[in-house]
């Protein structure tokens, strides 16, 4: 028992206690102590915390290589052009109208936070592009940062390539198919939600206002025709046409493109049997990679390859880095017997306090770090045993975990990414943004993915 407890306190000690000298508050940190406590306390021998070790970050192996992967082609589609033309695109399917653009804007910024896996890159990269342009409807600076927070923490866990659903899919040690396919509506859903809620901030009043700012501001300049933008940047969607075209045929229709080719499907064959690189053999890294690679075929990409390469994996240097230290927690739990222990535990305890203390953690690590990804590393592992235990199916565990650490990382008020995204609204419009009032009117949303979660766990 000493082997869950102590590691447990050591973890959320380290994490929330930031006095500590040289560790307080480094999550990182937190991790690979708790594991390593872990390790000793279940009196592992040193070659034991290697296979451990390996085997923990063969468990994390994709969810790795889909964030690193992932931030490398969000990083071509950005010098490619393909969020502009994106942009555009949308402006013309809803409308120049101030309602028209906030609609491109929150799709957008889902498209780009499902691409990053990570609500602050997202927010980051994609949010200072549309900033101007929301200002010019006179939108408030605090509602600009609703706008972009929502649309980029929805995007963290939108499919097809949802890095939130990957992440606890891995940790629950589950198919992660189909929990993206409910996925698709449950966010989608969301997204819908969170588009309608901010049109209030467009009243006729201030549209009449932005449309008569026009000739002067120049932010809301009509998009080109349909046709000029087909024809004079249409080749930017490409790399995302051939990942969405090979995402979505394995999941909706189970059709694998890379087990239709003989030579490839042998070599991801061959692949997935060694430890750690396994990840490479994942159906939507391996999708990925090809879109990367037809994204370096255009001059605009390929020009500085070593930039782009650096430029993107520095966005995402942070959550690789946890998921790595997660990988070696991970490891040391099952090698440890830690698993069985909660089981036993979790024998003598009520399956509703259970439940309700999960969604609690989870929704409090994930407003104090402000990454759904943290939320999931730290609880998840010690979390999803004791849910199993209890009887609910691996399928609702990770739908639930990944909707609830996806809400709770918004949660007033101390949510880390309301205050990115403040300091970033704010420093771009030279005003002060409060934070707080922020995560109050992203709080609706907070709590719809939140009550999604709850219901996977409870029915």
């Amino acid at each position: 028992m000493w082997a869950v407890v102590v590691p447990l306190i050591l973890l959320f000690a380290i994490i929330l206690v930031r006095r500590i000298p040289w560790i307080g508050g480094n999550i990182e940190a937190a991790l690979l102590i708790s594991g390593l406590s872990m390790a000793l306390l279940a009196g592992l021998q040193p070659w034991q915390y290697v296979e451990a070790t390996v085997d923990g970050l063969d468990r994390m192996a994709w969810v790795i290589a889909l964030s690193f992967f992932g931030a490398l082609y969000a990083e071509t589609q950005v010098r490619l052009g393909s969020i502009n033309t994106t942009m555009d695109f949308l402006r013309k399917i809803f409308g120049n109208s101030p309602r028209g653009l906030i609609a491109a804007t929150f799709i957008t910024l889902v498209i780009g936070g499902s691409l990053l896996g990570d609500a602050i890159a997202a927010a980051t990269v994609i949010g200072f592009l549309v900033i101007h342009s929301l200002a010019a409807m006179n939108i408030k600076p605090v509602q600009i940062g609703m706008i972009i927070l929502v649309g980029a923490s929805l995007g963290s866990i939108m499919p097809p390539v949802s890095q939130a659903i990957v992440m606890s899919t891995s940790l629950v040690g589950t198919d992660p198919i189909p929990v993206i396919r409910i996925a698709f509506l449950t966010v989608g859903f969301g997204v819908v939600l969170a588009i309608l809620e901010s049109f209030r901030f467009v009243r006729r009043r201030r549209a009449a206002e932005a449309e008569s700012d026009k000739p002067s501001g120049g932010a809301l300049a009509p998009t080109p025709a349909l046709g000029t933008l087909v024809r004079t940047r249409g080749y930017t969607l490409l790399p995302m046409l051939v990942l969405l075209s090979i995402v979505v045929l394995n999941a909706a229709w189970e059709i694998d493109v890379f087990a239709l080719v003989p030579g490839i499907s042998h070599a991801v064959a061959a692949l997935a049997e060694v430890p750690v690189l396994s990840g490479l053999s994942n159906n939507i890294v391996l999708a990925i990679v090809v879109a990367t690679i037809v994204a370096f075929c255009f001059p605009s990409v390929h020009a500085k390859p070593l930039d782009t390469a650096a430029e993107g994996t520095r966005k995402v240097a942070q959550t690789i880095r946890l998921q790595v230290c997660a990988g070696v927690l991970i490891g040391m739990v099952y090698a440890s017997g830690v698993v069985g222990t909660i089981a036993e535990v979790a024998q003598g305890m009520q399956g509703e306090a259970i439940t309700i203390g999960g969604i609690v953690a989870l929704i409090v690590i994930g407003m104090l770090t402000g990454s759904q990804t943290a939320a999931q590393t730290i609880v998840v592992p010690f979390l999803a045993p004791l849910l199993e235990q209890l009887g609910i199916p691996p399928f609702n565990i990770a739908l639930g975990v990944s909707h609830i650490a996806a809400g709770g990382q918004n949660f007033p008020p101390v949510g880390l990414t309301a205050f990115v995204v403040s300091g970033l609204v704010g420093g771009t419009l030279n005003t002060k943004v409060d934070p707080v009032k922020v995560m109050l009117l992203a709080l609706p949303n907070s709590l719809y993915m939140c009550l999604v979660g709850a219901v996977a766990l409870f029915i």
